[in-house]
């Protein structure tokens, strides 16, 4: 069970710690206005070659995104060399949009949710890993007691007992995983000194090792809620407390409401989650109990009958002389 709870604890922790890492940032396309580098494709912007026509009267700098016009053909350069380039050339491609990950089950959805329930959210975080862990090592316990069950060997000891050979109904219930077969095995090996004391004591330890960690999943059933509730006062008083400022109301106050929504939500989802198990596991002890005291009657009853059986011979035979005394 140790190695479980070790198993079960690293695994949740590697959850956690993958859920808590942010995705990488997305990358943002370049801005439209901004100046685009000249591949090497581009036309250069001037070449020792070429002439540059210019009217008098026109200014001297041209807007970046206007088309380059030329006038004249140099006279050392073919007509299909000068080319114009175009606004919608000049300016490069939109860069595809980065796509948002996560989403309503994404890291991204938890962690901020995480962090928008305030202070609370961690002790309410402690509580779900222990409800968690608890739970799951129960399954696992109540499951291996499922498959220890023995029920025809059960019957073979009571089938020993009933003939009288007591030796080999304690032969039978020794070495069983069965928590009858070992309360069994604990009241023959002790029917001369106390059969009752001993049955009692067996059947208790039994019964706590059924019920380990009950205590703990009702104190979280309990515990959950009230953490729930804390969050919702602190997230209130969080709220209120900006009432004042009237630029920072709004955004405070929802912040606030949100801060006691989601703590609340967490500590009942919580115990609710406990509590089911917890009734079942509950009833699970309470029908072994009562196994192990059907067990403990039938054994005790049988083993009194096996001793009250020679007695029971003798006073038979005494008692038509105790007759004839009386009637003489």
């Amino acid at each position: 069970m140790k190695t479980l709870l070790t198993i079960s604890l690293c695994s949740l922790a590697l959850a956690l710690t993958s859920l808590a890492q942010s995705p990488a940032a997305p990358q943002t396309s370049p801005a439209a206005g901004a100046p685009a580098a000249a591949g090497p494709g581009a036309p250069a912007a001037a070449s020792p070659g070429a002439a540059a026509a210019t009217s008098p009267g026109a200014p001297a700098a041209a807007s970046p995104g206007a088309p380059a016009q030329v006038g004249s053909v140099p006279p050392g350069e073919s007509p299909g060399v000068t080319a114009t380039l175009s606004p919608a050339a000049a300016s490069p491609p939109p860069a595809a949009e980065a796509q948002p990950s996560g989403g309503v089950l994404g890291s991204n959805w938890l962690i901020d949710k995480f962090h928008r329930g305030g202070p609370v959210m961690w002790p309410i975080l402690l509580v779900s890993i222990i409800a968690l862990t608890v739970v799951i090592e129960r399954i696992f316990w109540w499951g291996g007691r499922w498959f220890r069950r023995d029920p025809k060997r059960i019957e073979k000891v009571f089938t020993a007992i009933e003939n009288g050979d007591t030796t080999e109904a304690s032969r039978l219930s020794r070495g069983s995983r069965d928590p009858v077969l070992r309360m069994m095995w604990n009241g023959l090996n002790h029917q001369h000194a106390s059969l009752q004391g001993a049955l009692q004591v067996a059947a208790g330890i039994e019964i706590k090792r059924a019920g380990r960690f009950l205590v703990v999943m009702d104190t979280l059933v309990t515990l959950a809620p009230l953490l729930g509730l804390l969050g919702t006062v602190t997230g209130l008083i969080r709220s209120f407390s900006f009432l004042g400022n009237e630029e920072l109301a709004v955004q405070a106050v929802t912040g606030g409401i949100a801060e006691a929504l989601i703590a609340t939500a967490c500590g009942l989802g919580i115990a609710i989650f406990s509590l089911v198990p917890f009734n079942f596991f509950t009833s699970r002890v309470s029908n072994l109990e009562f196994e192990l005291q059907t067990a403990a009657t039938n054994l005790e009853v049988m083993l009194q009958a096996q001793t009250a059986e020679r007695p029971g011979i003798t006073i038979e035979r005494s008692t038509p002389s105790s007759a004839t005394r009386s009637s003489i």
